[in-house]
């Protein structure tokens, strides 16, 4: 009896698989090919993305073979190209290789071509911050100071690992347009920093050095005669044509002179210069 009981148990648990497998087998095997599917799309997205990583990288190795070769037309030429249907990675590199290669002959467009990847909002902030001191590495030398200042100036007050450049090229540049005073103090700014590497703490040293006496305040006797000179030269009237010296004649009698003068003789009269005819006359008589 047993027996036939656990037969007709095994039966009825057939039947309901059987149910549930015609209901629901579709939708089961859907997923399992789904999920193959999709394991061998990742599977080959990343052999392809491997084989094109690895052909931009030769193609980035042999435009760097270029430049260094003193091809600078062609690497910039193959760096350009990689630029444009490269992977992201070396699209990025490339950009900064090919604006090299342009401020390497041509500073201005090099200025250009740094600036447009500082100001493209798809990259990382720390890529456009090295861009914007590229940039101003290029124009240091001829560009106006506040504009170097605009560049730099956030850097330098930050706390990012680009702010001891960007306070070396702010105190070169203040420098360079004669503003010592702030080249000091961007230097000093510098120096104060635990962190600065140990060359562009000694290049701050120097520049701090070469402008300590503008650092230094004026004495304040010297400050109060050269604000005192400033009021009376602003209020001061306009300048009149001085008088005519008055004559000798006319300086009060009191003023007596810093040392005695010897009287003038007198010029002689004929009669007392020599005896006239009759007085000689009489005498050899």
């Amino acid at each position: 009896m047993t027996d036939i009981f656990h037969e007709i148990e095994e039966d009825l648990r057939r039947d309901r698989l059987r149910r549930v497998w015609d209901r629901f087998g579709i939708y089961f095997i859907i997923l399992v090919v789904a999920i193959i599917a999709a394991a061998g799309a990742y599977s080959a997205y990343r052999y392809y993305s491997l084989q094109k990583a690895q052909a931009a990288g030769a193609r980035f190795e042999a435009a760097s073979t270029l430049a260094e070769d003193g091809k600078a037309a062609e690497a910039q030429a193959a760096f350009e190209a990689l630029a444009k249907d490269g992977p992201s990675g070396y699209r990025t590199l490339a950009r900064f290789r090919a604006a090299g290669e342009i401020g390497a002959k041509d500073k201005p467009a090099g200025v250009a071509a740094f600036m447009a990847l500082a100001n493209d909002g798809t990259l990382p902030p720390v890529l456009r911050d090295l861009a914007s001191v590229r940039a101003s590495l290029l124009q240091v030398d001829t560009a106006p100071l506040a504009e170097i200042k605009a560049q730099l100036q956030p850097l330098a007050d930050g706390t990012g690992g680009l702010r001891h450049s960007a306070r070396e090229l702010l105190a070169l540049a203040q420098f360079k347009a004669g503003n010592l005073a702030d080249a000091n103090k961007t230097a000093q700014q510098a120096i104060d920093d635990p962190e600065v590497p140990l060359g562009v703490r000694n290049r701050m040293e120097l520049i701090r050095t070469l402008t300590a006496a503008a650092a230094q305040p004026a004495p304040a006797s010297e400050a109060a005669a050269a604000a005192a000179e400033a009021k009376a030269a602003k209020e001061a009237p306009a300048a009149v044509p001085a008088p005519a010296a008055a004559p000798a004649a006319s300086a009060p009698a009191s003023a007596a002179p810093s040392a005695p003068v010897p009287a003038e003789p007198a010029p002689a009269t004929p009669s007392a210069a020599a005896p006239g005819p009759a007085e000689g006359g009489g005498a050899t008589k």
